[in-house]
């Protein structure tokens, strides 16, 4: 797409899409929150992705094609030649045996026509508009699978070891894997990719080419190449082209060699708002309402991978203006954004959290973020930063929102002090997302829905509920998923609960109370998603079973 923000803000008002008001909010808040004009149009809901195509294809005089909601099949993609679809940024959405439909993200740019009708030997051909991100995501049919290229890439005898992380990097980012696994075996390396948190085998390498792989991603994490009895960690920072993304990079001993573990970290959640996240709206107009006090602290707890810093990062971003100074401390820090101190966790040079934590009070701050609360110096400093005038957030490990308080007031903070400080402590899970694809409803009757949840009647009222899932389809690769939401369960700091806090409860005695004053649980939260079509029941019961 070769039209700037400027150019689409004329569009979108000459086609009544947005108001002259809607212009002068965008306009201030981009002033305030360093953010970009589409950006806050999406995040604010006053137009959608869909809306957006739609004007633009206005404005080109064509007609729009969703290719979301409306994927090509992977026969009719490859229907043209790779080359030719990339250089004119093409792909085929329609074809009869009279006429085709293809779409691209500049359609003012001459001989798509011409080329498309000698390639598929026909006269008439149709070009329509769709969004360069869903162009993109088409070209991914052309990749052919990973054991094909290892094997070209082997038998052509070139620089084996980068050529094959290449790939293997471009299919992750293709398929938007979070995490990809080279695990050595006797005979052979597995290849997997850590998918809406599940792995799936992406492809197989032969163990006598895996030395120079593990060398070279050693290289390029910055890792010593004769260190072979220790867990080690490094940093890539992949750059290609318009992609930019940092991976995380852990070196671990196994029996049959070294296993490598990538963290894949996309720019693109750094721009997440709350809207993105999942909350309910009782929640994000609590976590909201919590986020504007001048001082206190708000928890995030969950496992690993659970989205805790990216709920953190959303909501830092509503703060994110040119009035405050927000600082960060982080082990590693995951997405940089702009306008924020984000200061990175060092072992070497001592620079633990509870040290960083002291020098950043000492920074004149206003808001900090701590990647994590865990050890009792650092939760100490944590709640004085908080009762002196800052609003501290942070993540800790907890497996819920009860569970949690007990865990911090056994770290020595003074029951007293948690009390004053703490304004709201939430938990999550993330759980996959219903393919919108090839999603479908259901009727099934509540005696069936009880073989899976013996509890069902607790949640639902009817006889007969409509549930959701996805057929399989090439979007979901067909697993039926296709994405990922969180779940959350929030306890508020009232004071009813400030008061609990101050007798040392257990987690039972919390949990009463919060669920006395409207609490949910992760599960019950997960349950209303159902409800909604966003998740299925398994995957519920799968991440969070009931209590």
């Amino acid at each position: 797409m070769i039209l700037d923000d400027k150019k689409i803000k004329d569009i979108l008002l000459d086609e009544d899409y947005i108001t002259k008001e809607d212009v002068k909010n965008a306009e201030k808040y981009i002033k305030s929150y360093r953010s970009t004009f589409i950006e806050y149009l999406l995040t604010e809901g006053i137009i959608t992705h869909d809306l957006l195509g739609k004007a633009i294809a206005e404005y080109y005089k064509v007609s729009y094609v969703d290719l979301k909601a409306q994927p090509p099949a992977k026969e009719m993609v490859v229907k043209i030649p790779e080359d030719i679809a990339k250089k004119y940024r093409m792909v085929l959405v329609t074809l009869t045996k009279d006429e085709a439909t293809v779409a691209t993200d500049n359609p003012t740019q001459s001989g798509i026509p011409e080329v498309s009708s000698e390639v598929l030997g026909i006269k008439k051909v149709k070009v329509d508009f769709a969004m360069p991100e869903d162009i993109e995501e088409a070209f991914v049919y052309y990749k052919k699978p990973l054991e094909t290229r290892f094997s070209k890439i082997i038998a052509e005898q070139g620089r084996v070891a980068p050529e094959i992380i290449e790939e293997i990097i471009e299919d992750a980012l293709a398929f938007h894997a979070s995490d990809i696994h080279f695990e050595p075996q006797e005979t052979q390396v597995i290849i997997r990719f850590r998918i809406d948190g599940v792995l799936h085998e992406a492809g197989i390498i032969p163990i006598k080419y895996y030395e120079n792989i593990l060398n070279r991603a050693k290289v390029l994490a910055r890792i010593p190449t004769d260190t072979h009895f220790a867990a080690e960690d490094g940093a890539i920072r992949y750059v290609k082209e318009n992609i930019k993304i940092d991976m995380r990079v852990s070196v671990m001993p196994v029996m049959d060699g070294e296993k490598i573990a990538i963290r894949m970290l996309s720019e693109y959640v750094a721009g997440y708002s709350l809207a993105d996240l999942g909350l309910s709206p009782r929640h994000e107009e609590m976590l909201k309402q919590a986020a504007k006090k001048p001082f206190g602290m708000i928890i995030v707890a969950g496992p690993t991978g659970s989205g805790k810093t990216t709920t953190l990062y959303a909501v830092l971003r509503t703060l994110n203006n040119t009035e405050v100074n927000i600082t960060t401390i982080e082990d590693p820090v995951e997405y940089r954004i702009a306008g924020i101190n984000q200061i990175q966790v060092n072992s070497e040079t001592n620079l633990t959290f509870a040290k960083g934590l002291k020098s950043i009070a000492r920074q004149d701050p206003d808001i900090i973020l701590v990647g994590e609360i865990r050890d009792p110096e650092t939760s100490e400093i944590a709640v004085n930063a908080a009762l002196t005038g800052h609003l501290l957030f942070s993540t800790f490990h907890a497996n819920d929102s009860a569970t949690a308080i007990p865990r911090l007031l056994d770290m020595n903070i003074e029951p007293f002090l948690l009390a004053s400080t703490l304004e709201v402590i939430l938990a999550q899970r993330l759980v996959r997302k219903v393919c919108h694809t090839c999603r479908y409803s259901k009727k099934v009757k509540i005696k069936d829905i009880e073989k899976i949840l013996p509890s069902a009647k607790n949640y639902f009222k009817e006889e007969e509920v409509t549930l959701y899932e996805g057929k399989g389809c090439k979007t979901c690769n067909n697993t039926g998923y296709s994405g990922r939401s969180a779940i959350f369960e929030f306890i508020q700091a009232t004071s009813a609960m400030k008061e609990l806090i101050q007798k040392n409860p257990s987690t039972s005695e919390i949990w009463q109370l919060a669920k006395e004053e409207g609490a949910v649980t992760l599960f019950e939260d997960g349950i209303e998603k159902v409800k909604n079509g966003i998740t299925t029941l398994e995957e519920i019961i799968r991440v969070a079973p009931p209590k």
